[in-house]
């Protein structure tokens, strides 16, 4: 099986594995940089509860699964233009797809509890500059391409995911985190500062969301296997780099 099985998936019972998966990387993440609000919501409650029937999710609830699901579904357009033009090529359509499903499925749950929610504006290579240079000049490869863009648009996945739950992410953390990423993965920075390595070691734990959905779907990825590698191999290397 491929990554396209997931356009087979329709109604929010179906989404009830992928919103957990996000849940739970939103509340590792809080939890080990010690937010204030990690634990006003029930991730795993609230997917038991979306399995049976999304229009009994209470407004908070429902605001957690809606502004998950459109932040994934907002993330991988702006994540391909990042990445080498084969890759982009390759996946644009399907990744548009995968949106508007999962619009459409955040809509849904957004609407039977009577709740807004919107999807988060993620960076995008054209309108970043690294060390007063366009974001990509000073990488090559998909690897060191891919790093980057995960460095940034997983920070502002959390960001946005965190404050539909109510969680305390303080701005000045965000905007520091964002600055050393940026010249760390894309520039000439040799270190992160203690609290962004620390940050951003709790935010490539995203190899765990790639993995759950692989596995909780039955996927057989190749291409989730990549990002999990990847993800993992740098996670790992901020560990190390932390002793």
């Amino acid at each position: 099986m491929t990554v396209l099985r997931l356009l087979r998936l329709t109604t929010p019972a179906e989404f009830a594995e992928w919103y957990e998966a996000g849940r739970a990387y939103t509340s590792h993440v809080a939890a080990g940089m010690g937010f204030e609000g990690v634990d006003a919501l029930d991730g795993r409650d609230i997917a038991t509860r979306l399995r049976e029937d999304h229009a009994a999710l209470s407004p908070a609830a429902a605001r957690s699964v809606a502004a998950t699901l459109l932040a994934d579904g907002a993330f991988s357009e702006p994540y391909c233009e990042w990445l080498p033009l084969w890759y982009e090529l390759g996946l644009i359509a399907p990744v548009r797809y995968g949106e508007w499903r999962l619009r459409r499925v955040a809509a849904t749950v957004a609407d039977a509890a009577g709740v807004t929610v919107t999807a988060p504006r993620y960076s995008r290579p054209q309108d970043v500059i690294v060390d007063g240079e366009p974001a990509l000049d000073s990488v090559s490869g998909f690897r060191d391409r891919f790093l980057l863009a995960d460095s940034i648009l997983h920070l502002e996945w959390f960001v946005h995911a965190a404050a539909a739950d109510d969680i305390d992410v303080p701005s000045t953390l965000v905007e520091r985190t964002r600055e050393e990423s940026l010249t760390y993965y894309g520039g000439d920075r040799d270190r992160l500062s203690p609290t962004v390595r620390r940050f951003q070691r709790l935010l490539f734990t995203d190899d765990a969301w790639v993995r759950w959905v692989n596995d909780r779907y039955e996927l057989d990825s190749r291409l989730f296997r990549l990002w999990e590698r990847l993800l993992r191999r740098e996670r790992r290397r901020l560990t190390a780099e932390n002793r």
